[in-house]
Parts: structure tokens; C-alpha cells; sequence
């Protein structure tokens, strides 16, 4: 009975020679691998590399501590064996541990009181292997004798058992920790956990087996080297291949564009709903997709590798836009695979595209073109058509702005949209126009399509509607015949304009043309705004003076008025450049140096003349380029006259805008002590409306007043009821264009303090002024 016993325990622990031989040389050939996939971890710049790499590294220990026990007949050299493997196990379950949260995404901050215990259980457990030799608590080693070899095999104690159960409560933490995470995370995402857990979990059965069958032999370690595998390769270098085929799919079912892939024999093999739903076909059925596709499109690219194309189908408002893509997909070796194609509905966007250019091309009211638009598409159209003769017509609306005052916006907005209406019911097809300012149209037409006296005849008839009221629109057009298309557009279209001035106050004639006279105006003024900076420096442009008189016929002031004496045209009268320079705000200029010059001239009289005054004009452009009221506060101030001696003279026209502003400066004159008188009064038709606000001294009424008139009786009426309201109102009236004897006395009679005209005197140079008013002193 005792020798079977003992034959049964030799047949179970039996281990040959050549299976010590071939397990250490296993074992040996584990701890390289392991050994080259730690330095491959390290070297990886994933996040998980480092824990990976002292995870490999660690799994070399134990291995190495079984390799000792294997090729050992020592007990000295089994122990040590014994003591490598165990603390190999410890340090492994560390870095186990260490990877698990690294690789299941789990923050050590956010567990770390927890993850300290493991840690300080793992660190006992190693610690109490050093007093092993001391107490003897953990572990013993005794001889067996197997084929007449030794080999000693390990007796467990108290301290190996504790041991045990602190690896496996490190190892079942981590079981659990990827278990969790395998089933919370999509079933997708699963895959990488659940592999790493099943090698696991055979590890661990491999190692129970060993401990409770306590065969010689650890082949535990066997599957220790395969979870090392399984770790490495996951964790650095497997790629989801299912989760890319259906994150793929999904990507592609769900963008907007229309995908199809083709295999290398252009075969379809499949297509996303968007595809399916623009070609009409289903899904599992696509023999008729390139029939469909070539059915619906003119271009598929045959033939070429990378190609994109826009295309559209159908027309007006019904067409429909794609943009067309495809790409070939091709091996590292420059094999073809197949190819895919992408179609995407850009209609909206197209649509949006084309609204935006629209409201950029278009004005918002009228829906003619821009002025920016319009100038281009003319000079694109004149450079590229150089065979055809072309005119360039401007024309606005007489007294639009009246119309805007007294009708209201909405009625001024109507009106232009019934222009622009004209303008496209009478348009050719090869016309080009739009709106160039608030009331203002430009068109460019081939000059042999318009009859000019048809259109004349048009503009003379042209009303506007409400329902109720029939209201005739008055427009002025100017047209400009293109001779040199080089011309910059907006020099064309200030030539039309040019023309167009010239019948402004005209109601029977409605067309102007551009010619050399007035192409002369163009060079003409040109000319004198080149010479104008020259001119002032050498005072060729200088005050003449106009004698203002009491009712006496007592000379008591004068009115400063410019000339330009030319020194290769002469004397210049102020109509022929005046004009030039208010257009241009050269005005500024002049005005300011003309108001330098009386203040000279006031500082300069003396005696008897430090009585006079100078009445100077200050033009409605003045107040655009500067501050009136600072320039001329600081002459009087500079040549110390007093401020009542220099007189600020404006028209009415001063206040057609900004007419708060405009009061408020003319009261600073006022206080400051200068007197302001108003030009031309009666002259625009919100005169009476702004006298009651304006501050003002004196009123002008011009003599034409009463030559214009066809009712003579009813315009000495006016005149006299005027004269009279200014004397109620404390203002003192000058009259000016009083020419013959008759209209002195008339005007004295009606009450008219002040007078001016050339039955006194004509504008005069200031020596001359100076003579006639010595020779008037010295003959009263």
C-alpha cells in the first residue's frame, strides 16, 4: 500500500530533465519579448505608454524568479527564486494597478485615499518577505527527489498565505475596475476591455491552478506572457477596426453630402440615404446607380483619378446646384482599391450667394444697380465692345427734396420707384442702369437706339399716381456721347451731369448734350483751380467794393466783392470762376482770404473812415471746410477792429441744412458784436418760414425782386409789406440792384434804410472807393 502511495506521488510531481530545459528556455525567451516590449513602451507617446512599459517590465520578475526555481538544485538559490517571484508578484500587482486606472481612463486624484490603501497593502506585503529569514513566517523550502534529482519545492506558512491574499485583492480590484468599465462603456467601445479581462482572468486561473495543485512547475507564467501580449498590443497598436467601420458608416450616412463608393471594377457597393433619396433608388439595389447618375449629371469625370466639377439642373427659380467630387482610394503600393464620389446640394447656399451679389449690385429700393456696379458694368461693357458707340445719360428729379418736405419719405420713396419703373418699361434689352444717388439715374444705351425727341416728349408728359392725384414729375436728363473709352466712368457721368446743369431752371427743354462748349467750361475750370493757390499768394485775386449808402445818399460802408485781375486773361469777373469754386469748396479759400483783406482794409482806415464798415459773404460751403465763427473772431482779433465794422453777409441757401447748427453759430456772431445780415431775402421759398428764427440785423432784398415781377402793382405790394415787416421786426433793409433815380425815391418812400446799387456806384478798387467817398465828404 505504501509503495503505491509513493509511486502515485512520484507520477504526479515527476518533471524530466528536458522539461526543466525546455521551460527555463521558454521562460528565458518570455523575459526578451518582455524585455524588448517595455523598451518599445517606452519609447510610444500615448498617454497609457509609460504605465504599459512598467507594467511589461514587471511581469519580467516573477518569470525570472520561476526561472531560478526550475534550473535550481540548490536550496540557497530555490529560495532566492522564491523571494524574486513572490516580491515579483507584489510589484506587479502595482503596476497592474498603475495601468488599469491609466487604462481605463480613471483619475488617480479622484480615488486616491483608495488607491494609497492598495498601495500600502502591496507595500507591507513585500516588506514582511525581509523579515522571512528572521521568523520564518512565510515560507519553507523542502527536498524532493524527482528521477534522482533534486528540486525543492515551497512549504507555505502564515505569512505566504496573507501574501496570496493580497495579490489576489489587487488583482480582483482590477478585474472588477475593467469589468465595469467594459459594461458601461457602448458596446463598441467594449471590445478593448473585455480581451484584456479574458487574459486576465486565464492568468489568474493558471496561477490558482499552480498554488492548489502545487505542481513544480509555475506554468502560470505562460499565461501571465500572454496578458503581457494582449496588453502591450492594445493598449499601443490595435486600431477598432470594427468601431472605424461603424463610426465610418455613421459619419457617412449622416453628412449632408450624397456618398458613393466603388470598388476597382467601378462597381457600386454602397450609398448612403442621401444618395439614395437624389438618385431614387434603394439602398440594396444599386445595378441603375452610374444609369442614374449619368442621366442626372453631364460630367461623371470617366477616366480621370481626383476630379470635382459644380453642375445644375434645370433652370429659373426651380434649378438646382452640385458640387461633385471624386477620389480614388488607393494601396501604399499604388494599387487602386476602389473610389468614392460625393455630391452635395449646395442649392441653398448657391441661392444665398446669389442674394447676397444681389443686394450688393442692387439698390435696396428700387432694384436698379448700384452706382459702384453700374460704373463697372459700363466700363467692362465700353472696353469690351469697341466698335459700338455708346452715351452715358444722367438725369434726377427737379425739387426732389421739396417733395420729400412736403409730401413726406414714404411719397419721395414711391416717387423713385415709379422712376426706376420708367426707366425699365422703356429700356432696351442692351441698356445698362441703376441708381448713382438719392435722386439721381444713370444709364449707358448704344447711342442708335434712343430718339431723343421721343424721350423729350416722354419727360414732358411724365406724372405719378397715387389712385386719386395725377402729379407731373419734372427731370432734367444730360447726356454724355462716349468718343474715348479710356475716360474713367465717373468723369463720363460728370459730363452728362455738366450737360445736364446747363437746363436745370428750364421746364420746356428736357435734354442737354454734352459739347465742346461745354467741355471748354471743363477745361476752364480746371484751369483756375490750378492757378487759384497762386493767385492769393500774389494777390491777384483782391476785394473790389461796392458803396453801401443811408438814406441821404451818404456813403456809410461797403460791400467786399471779388475780382481776379489774370495776368494772361485779364480782368476776370467773379461769374466766370465763382461758379468753379463753389462746386468744388474752393470757395473756402477765396472767402477766407477775401475776409482777411477787409479786415486789412478796416484797420487801415482812419478819421472819418474808421466809421465805415465791410459787409463780406459767407458761402454755404464755408461751414463744411471750417469754422466760420473761430476764423473770423480771430481776425477782428488779430487787426483789433471792431466787430460791428466787419459784417457777416449770407443767403438763405445757408440755412437748407443743418439749420439748428447754422443759428446757433450765427447768435455767437451776434453776441460777439459782429451784425448779420441776410442776401437775396425772398429769393427761395422758405424764407418767411425761417425769418422768425433766424438771428439776423439786417435784411437785402435784390431789386430783381420787382424787374422779374409781370404784375408791377402786386410787386411793389410785396416789397412794401416787407420793408414794413422788417421795420416791425427791429431789423434794418438794405436794397441792393438800385440802378436809376425813380427806384431811390420809390424805396425811400416805402421806408428803405439802406442802399446799394450802381446808380451810386459799380463795385470799385479800393483806391477808387476811397476817392469817391473823400470827394462825397468834401462836397457836403
Amino acid at each position: 500500500m505504501k509503495i503505491l502511495s509513493f509511486n502515485k506521488y512520484i507520477r504526479i510531481q515527476r518533471i524530466t530533465l528536458f522539461m526543466r530545459l525546455t521551460f527555463a528556455i521558454i521562460y528565458s525567451v518570455l523575459i526578451v519579448l518582455l524585455v524588448i516590449f517595455g523598451m518599445i513602451s517606452r519609447r510610444s507617446k500615448k498617454t497609457v505608454a509609460l504605465s504599459v512599459s512598467y507594467l511589461e517590465y514587471s511581469f519580467i520578475i516573477p518569470i525570472v524568479g520561476n526561472l531560478i526555481l526550475v534550473l535550481s538544485k540548490n536550496e540557497l538559490l530555490s529560495t532566492l527564486g522564491s523571494y524574486t517571484y513572490f516580491i515579483g508578484m507584489d510589484l506587479m500587482s502595482f503596476t497592474l494597478f498603475d495601468f488599469t486606472l491609466s487604462y481605463c481612463n480613471i483619475s488617480f486624484n479622484a480615488h486616491r485615499k483608495k488607491c494609497y490603501i492598495l498601495y500600502t497593502i502591496l507595500t507591507l506585503d513585500i516588506i514582511q518577505f525581509f523579515f522571512n529569514p528572521f521568523f520564518g513566517h512565510a515560507f519553507g523550502m523542502e527536498a524532493i527527489m524527482v528521477d534522482g534529482s533534486p528540486y525543492y519545492r515551497l512549504v507555505p506558512y502564515i505569512g505566504q498565505n496573507i501574501h496570496r491574499i493580497v495579490v489576489y485583492i489587487a488583482f480582483i480590484t482590477c478585474l472588477a475596475i475593467f469589468l465595469i468599465k467594459a459594461i458601461r462603456v457602448p458596446r463598441i467601445y467594449a471590445e478593448k476591455y473585455y480581451v484584456i479581462l479574458f487574459t486576465m482572468i486565464l492568468a489568474g486561473l493558471g496561477q490558482s491552478y499552480y498554488i492548489f495543485s502545487r505542481t513544480p512547475i509555475d506554468r502560470s507564467m505562460l499565461a501571465l506572457a500572454v496578458c503581457a501580449f494582449f496588453v502591450f498590443y492594445f493598449s499601443l497598436f490595435y486600431r477598432p477596426f470594427r468601431l472605424l467601420d461603424r463610426m465610418l458608416a455613421n459619419i457617412a450616412s449622416k453628412i449632408p453630402e450624397s456618398v458613393l463608393f466603388f470598388d476597382a471594377g467601378n462597381r457600386c457597393i454602397w450609398v448612403n440615404e442621401n444618395a439614395s433619396s437624389l438618385l431614387q433608388i434603394n439602398s440594396d439595389k444599386l445595378d441603375s446607380v452610374h444609369h442614374r447618375l449619368a442621366a442626372m449629371f453631364d460630367d461623371l469625370g470617366e477616366g480621370m483619378d481626383d476630379w470635382s466639377s459644380k453642375q445644375s439642373i434645370g433652370s429659373g427659380k426651380s434649378a438646382r446646384f452640385f458640387a461633385l467630387k471624386k477620389h480614388n482610394v488607393i494601396e501604399p503600393n499604388g494599387k487602386k482599391i476602389g473610389s468614392f464620389l460625393t455630391i452635395l446640394d449646395n442649392t441653398p447656399e448657391v441661392h444665398r450667394q446669389q442674394q447676397e451679389i444681389y443686394e450688393a449690385t442692387h439698390d435696396k429700393l428700387t432694384g436698379l444697380f448700384t452706382k459702384e456696379h453700374l460704373f463697372n458694368v459700363i466700363k467692362n461693357r465700353i472696353t469690351n465692345d469697341k466698335d459700338s458707340s455708346y452715351s452715358i445719360a444722367y438725369f434726377d428729379i427737379k425739387d426732389f427734396k421739396m417733395v420729400n418736405d412736403i409730401f413726406g419719405k414714404d411719397v419721395g420713396d414711391s416717387v423713385l420707384v415709379r422712376v426706376a419703373n420708367w426707366i425699365r418699361e422703356n429700356a432696351c434689352d442692351d441698356w445698362s442702369y441703376g441708381r448713382i444717388g438719392g435722386d439721381a439715374f444713370g444709364i449707358c444705351f448704344p447711342t442708335d437706339t434712343v430718339s431723343l425727341p421721343k424721350v423729350e416728349q416722354k419727360l414732358s408728359s411724365f406724372t405719378i399716381s397715387n389712385g386719386s392725384i395725377d402729379q407731373h414729375i419734372l427731370m432734367h436728363v444730360g447726356i454724355y456721347n462716349v468718343i474715348d473709352p479710356n475716360v474713367d466712368v465717373s468723369i463720363m457721368f460728370d459730363r452728362a451731369h455738366l450737360a445736364q446743369t446747363s437746363i436745370k431752371n428750364e421746364y420746356n427743354t428736357h435734354i442737354a448734350i454734352y459739347d465742346d462748349k461745354m467741355r471748354d467750361q471743363v477745361l476752364w475750370s480746371q484751369k483756375i483751380s490750378a492757378e487759384l493757390e497762386g493767385a492769393l499768394k500774389q494777390r491777384h485775386i483782391v476785394p473790389y467794393l461796392q458803396p453801401i449808402v443811408d438814406i441821404n445818399g451818404s456813403i456809410i460802408g461797403a460791400e467786399a466783392l471779388v475780382r481776379w485781375l489774370h495776368p494772361t486773361e485779364g480782368f476776370l469777373p467773379p461769374f466766370t470762376f465763382i461758379p468753379t469754386f463753389e462746386k468744388n469748396g474752393m470757395i473756402a479759400e477765396v472767402d477766407k482770404y477775401i475776409w482777411r483783406c477787409a479786415c486789412e482794409i478796416l484797420s487801415s482806415w482812419t478819421d472819418e473812415k474808421a466809421k465805415l464798415f465791410i459787409s463780406v459773404n459767407i458761402s454755404p460751403k464755408d461751414f463744411y471746410f471750417m469754422d466760420v465763427y473761430a476764423e473770423i473772431k480771430n481776425l477782428v482779433d488779430e487787426f483789433k477792429i471792431d466787430p460791428s465794422r466787419l459784417r457777416i453777409e449770407i443767403t438763405e441757401t445757408v440755412m437748407m441744412t443743418d439749420a439748428e447748427s447754422r443759428i446757433a453759430i450765427l447768435s455767437k456772431f451776434r453776441e460777439s458784436g459782429f451784425i448779420v445780415e441776410m442776401d437775396d431775402f425772398g429769393s427761395g421759398y422758405s424764407s418767411l418760414n425761417q425769418l422768425k428764427d433766424m438771428p439776423l440785423d439786417v435784411l437785402k432784398i435784390d431789386m430783381k425782386f420787382l424787374s422779374k415781377a409781370q404784375d408791377n402793382n402786386k410787386a411793389e405790394t410785396i416789397l412794401r409789406n416787407i420793408l414794413r415787416l422788417s421795420n416791425d421786426l427791429g431789423l434794418f433793409s438794405l436794397t441792393e440792384g438800385v440802378e436809376t433815380e425813380d427806384q431811390y425815391k420809390k424805396l425811400s418812400d416805402m421806408g428803405c434804410n439802406l442802399f446799394q446799387g450802381y446808380y451810386f456806384a459799380k463795385p470799385i478798387s479800393i483806391t477808387d472807393y476811397e476817392k469817391l467817398y473823400n470827394d462825397q465828404k468834401s462836397t457836403r
